[in-house]
């Protein structure tokens, strides 16, 4: 008998929470209407298909959000002669002042991603501006 009280509380508590359920989505549901119909801007959207459809909006808030020396253009994005060579240019001083680090400790060093740092090494290591020591991710940058 103590089981059916126990069973029975619990259908209960269910019920509740699946009518309060309802009510939720059915106020989100016309919410979303109401700012559709009424024009203000775009409806509120709900997950990853929003984001992604958000589009230039998102690289603007990113802008905005990036801590100072980080990143700003989108994804994909090219990197412009300029910032490709001050990239290069500081990569090349870092090498110079701390000899024999691997790149991830350099890109810890410099406050920024192994990634953008591919293509100075690969640009100074062709220039013969700096020499490598190892393998993969032993490699060791010196500077010539």
């Amino acid at each position: 008998m103590a089981n059916t009280s126990v069973s029975d509380q619990v259908r209960v508590l269910v019920e509740s929470f699946v009518t309060e359920m309802n009510d939720l989505i059915r106020r989100s549901a016309m919410e979303t209407v109401q700012h559709a119909l009424a024009g203000d801007g775009e409806a509120p959207r709900r997950g990853r298909r929003g984001a992604a459809a958000a589009g230039g909006r998102r690289v603007a808030a990113a802008a905005i959000a990036a801590p100072k020396g980080a990143r700003v253009r989108a994804k994909g994005a090219k990197r412009s002669p300029d910032e490709l060579e001050k990239l290069t240019t500081q990569l090349l001083g870092y090498v110079k002042g701390n000899p024999g680090q691997r790149i991830e400790q350099i890109a810890d060093g410099m406050g920024t991603s192994t990634k953008e740092l591919n293509l100075p090494a690969k640009k100074l290591l062709s220039t013969k501006a700096i020499k490598t020591r190892g393998h993969k991710r032993a490699t060791q940058y010196f500077p010539r």
